[in-house]
């Protein structure tokens, strides 16, 4: 990989997304939208507490695997990848500038959302409100970097909407958002405990009870990091040049 190669393709993702005004809104605006629809939705009850932790990791995590998946597919689709890969540019460099692209996209998408649900909806905070941003931050990376792996797979928009129920239900599903994962059958349970989206949720909420340590909150996100790092692996070496 070279870093000039991958700086350059994430200025040019970010140039095409600056100028497509409806991307921006869906990456910045929509997730603060849907979480304060959810507040709205309990402005009469205590229950915004308990599941707006796990909105800030809901919302980001399904926009950014949308948006990087089709995006990325695209540029297979549309024969960029193809003629990108026929200079002296590797598949690891495409991915990486995408993730980085999308990457700085998600720290603003996550800072965005997390003030508004805090300062406008209302969320309280019992913990570290920075702590709360790093976690927000990695699951909306997540999000990405499993977006990317998508798209490595699959041939077209509509594939990529198919991944969905493989990837993404199943993590909201058992990820404690409904329940408890404690009051899961004990199979699921066990399932639930290899989902990446479980560990930003737990993480989530951990900081908003202020009920788990610092170093317990770590490890929850080192544990994230690992699966962006491996999802962004495995999506460059399946990457074909073109999708036929």
């Amino acid at each position: 990989m070279n870093l000039t190669r991958t700086f350059a393709t994430a200025g040019r993702v970010l140039g095409q997304i600056r100028h497509d005004p409806r991307t921006v809104a869906l990456l910045l605006v929509v997730p603060s939208l849907l979480i304060g629809l959810v507040a709205w939705i309990f402005v009469d009850t205590d229950l915004f507490t308990d599941i707006g932790p796990a909105m800030i990791a809901l919302f980001p995590f399904i926009v950014m695997f949308l948006v990087t998946s089709i995006s990325t597919l695209r540029e297979r689709r549309s024969g960029t990848l193809e003629r990108l890969l026929s200079m002296p540019m590797g598949k690891g460099d495409f991915i990486l500038g995408y993730a980085l692209a999308f990457g700085l996209l998600a720290v603003f998408q996550t800072a965005i959302a997390v003030s508004f649900a805090v300062w406008v909806c209302g969320l309280e905070i019992e913990g570290s409100i920075w702590l709360l941003f790093a976690v927000a931050v990695a699951d909306a990376l997540l999000g990405t970097a499993l977006g990317l792996l998508a798209s490595a797979f699959a041939r077209s928009e509509f594939q990529v909407v198919q991944f969905m129920p493989l990837i993404v239900f199943p993590q909201i599903l058992l990820g404690g958002i409904f329940i408890p994962r404690d009051q899961l059958p004990p199979a699921l349970e066990a399932i639930s405990e290899w989902l990446p989206l479980s560990f930003a949720i737990d993480a989530l909420q951990a900081v908003a009870a202020d009920s788990e340590s610092a170093e317990w909150i770590t490890a929850k996100i080192l544990v994230i990091v690992a699966w962006i790092v491996g999802s962004i692996v495995l999506g460059s070496i399946t990457l074909r040049r073109r999708t036929p």
